[in-house]
C-alpha cells in the first residue's frame, strides 16, 4: 500500500491515490475518498447486483468485527475467507473495529480487553481473540485493536493518558502476532490514534504510532456529536502534522457534507460511507448541491432550499445523527411530496432518480414498503460517492487556478 500525492492545496487538502491495494496490489482509491459501508459485508438494502448498478464504487469495502465476531466458528470451518463466504469478488476488504453506525455502550474496556457489540451482545475480545479473527476473515487491511472509550465530554485526563497507552500496548502486540501469522502475510495494519479533546495525547499518540511498522493510521474518537466542530480540526491538524505524509489517515465516525469539508482542509484522506445509510433509516433523501467551482471563497456545499426547518444543523453534541435531520436530505414522508412529481434529485443518474418521483417513494414510505429503502440506498449512496467526485475535481481546478496565477505574477516580475 503506497499513497502517491499529486497536490497538496487550500491548506493541507490532499488529492493522490492510494496504490498497491489488496494481496494482489492491483488496486487503487482516489483520495479524499471513502469507503463503501457494509453491515457483514452486504450494503444494507441492497444486493450485489443492485448495488453494482452504481458506477464508481469505491474498490474498499469495510466489514466491522462487531457484525463478524459472532460467526467466528462458522468462518473458522469455511476456511476460505470471509471474501469468498459472503459472495464478494474485485474488492479490498477494510476490517475496523466496530461499526460506526452503532453506539458501543462505555464501560467494558479493561487492559486486556476491548468489546464490541454485535447482535447477540457483547463479545469481549483479547489480542489473541482480535487476531484469530483477522486470520479468519482474511482481509486486505484492518484495524489495530483500540481503547477509544474517551468521545465522551466527561472523560478525566488519567483516562485519556490510558486509553492511548493502552492502544500503542495493543498495537504492539497485535503487530507481534501479525508478523508470526503465515494467513497475514501482505496484509496492512492501520494504527489508531486516540487521544480524547486532549491536545497532548493527541500529539502524544500520533508521534507513537507513526514509530510502528503500520501502513496508514485511523482517527478515533473525533465522532459526530463527541465535539465542537473547531476543536476536532485543531485537534486534526495537530495530528496530521505529526504523521507521514506518505501514508493514509482516515477518519472514523464523521461523515456529513460539511464536517467531511472541514477535515479534508484539516489533512484527513479517508471517511466512512456509512452517512447514507442513516439518511436513508430516517426515510431521507440527499439533495444538497455540491458546486465545483474553483472559487474558494465560495461555499462548496448549498443545501437544498426546499429542506425542512426540522432538518436544521445543531452545534456537535447536540446532534444525535441516529435520529435528526441534517439541511443535505429532505424528508419524503412529509405530505408536501405527495404530489411532487420530479425526481429526488435533478440531473442525478441512478436508477431511483430515473425512473421514480418523490410522490413515488412518498407513498413507499408511509404503506412501509421495502423497496423504499432499496431506492433511497441508490440514490443516497450515488449522491454521496459524486459529492466526493465534485470535492476531488474543484481541489484540482482550485490548484491548476493558483498555478495560473503564479505564473502570472512570476511573468509579470
Amino acid at each position: 500500500m503506497k499513497l502517491e500525492l499529486s497536490r497538496v492545496v487550500q491548506g493541507g487538502c490532499r488529492l493522490g491515490v492510494l496504490k498497491g491495494l489488496g494481496r494482489s496490489g492491483q488496486h487503487s482509491l482516489e483520495v479524499p475518498g471513502c469507503l463503501l459501508y457494509t453491515r457483514c459485508g452486504t450494503v444494507p438494502h441492497l444486493t450485489q447486483d443492485t448495488l453494482h448498478t452504481l458506477t464508481n464504487l469505491p474498490s474498499v469495502t469495510q466489514l466491522t468485527l462487531s457484525t463478524i465476531a459472532e460467526h467466528q466458528e462458522v468462518l473458522e470451518d469455511f476456511k476460505d475467507g470471509f471474501r469468498k463466504f459472503a459472495g464478494l469478488h474485485d474488492t479490498v476488504l477494510y476490517c475496523s473495529l466496530h461499526d460506526p453506525v452503532t453506539p458501543c455502550p462505555a464501560g467494558h474496556i479493561t487492559n486486556k480487553t476491548v468489546s464490541v457489540w454485535g447482535s447477540g451482545g457483547r463479545i469481549e475480545l483479547t489480542v489473541a481473540k482480535f487476531m484469530a479473527l483477522q486470520r479468519t476473515v482474511r482481509p486486505d487491511w484492518y484495524q489495530s485493536m483500540a481503547d477509544g472509550e474517551t468521545w465522551q465530554s466527561n472523560t478525566s485526563r488519567k483516562r485519556v493518558r490510558k486509553s492511548v497507552d493502552r492502544t500503542l500496548a495493543h498495537l504492539d502486540e497485535c503487530l507481534l502476532v501479525h508478523h508470526k501469522t503465515q494467513e497475514l502475510q501482505g496484509v496492512a495494519v492501520f494504527g489508531v490514534v486516540e487521544g480524547g479533546d486532549i491536545l497532548e495525547e493527541r500529539v502524544r499518540s500520533a508521534k507513537e504510532t507513526a514509530k510502528r511498522p503500520v501502513a496508514g493510521f485511523c482517527l478515533d474518537g473525533l465522532q459526530t456529536g463527541s465535539m465542537d466542530q473547531a476543536l476536532r480540526i485543531q485537534l486534526i491538524a495537530a495530528v496530521t502534522k505529526e504523521l507521514p505524509e506518505g501514508k493514509p489517515r482516515l477518519l472514523q465516525g464523521v461523515g456529513r457534507p460539511d464536517e467531511v469539508l472541514a477535515c479534508v482542509e484539516a489533512g484527513v484522506d479517508l471517511f466512512e460511507s456509512f452517512f447514507p445509510f442513516q439518511v436513508t433509516e430516517r426515510g431521507c433523501a440527499l439533495c444538497f448541491n455540491f458546486d465545483i467551482t474553483p472559487d474558494p471563497e465560495r461555499a462548496v456545499l448549498e443545501a437544498d432550499e426546499e429542506r425542512d426547518t426540522a432538518g436544521e444543523t445543531h452545534e456537535n453534541g447536540e446532534l444525535n445523527l441516529d435520529d435528526q435531520m441534517t439541511s443535505f436530505e429532505i424528508n419524503l414522508k412529509d405530505k408536501r411530496y405527495q404530489d411532487d412529481f420530479r425526481p429526488l434529485v435533478e440531473g442525478c443518474g441512478c436508477y431511483c432518480c430515473r425512473n421514480h418521483q418523490r410522490a413515488y417513494l412518498h407513498h413507499l414510505l408511509v404503506t412501509n414498503e421495502l423497496l423504499a429503502g432499496v431506492l433511497l440506498m441508490l440514490h443516497n449512496t450515488a449522491h454521496y460517492l459524486a459529492f466526493f467526485g465534485a470535492l476531488r475535481e474543484a481541489l484540482q481546478e482550485i490548484y491548476h487556478i493558483k498555478e495560473a496565477r503564479r505564473s502570472q505574477i512570476e511573468a509579470a516580475l
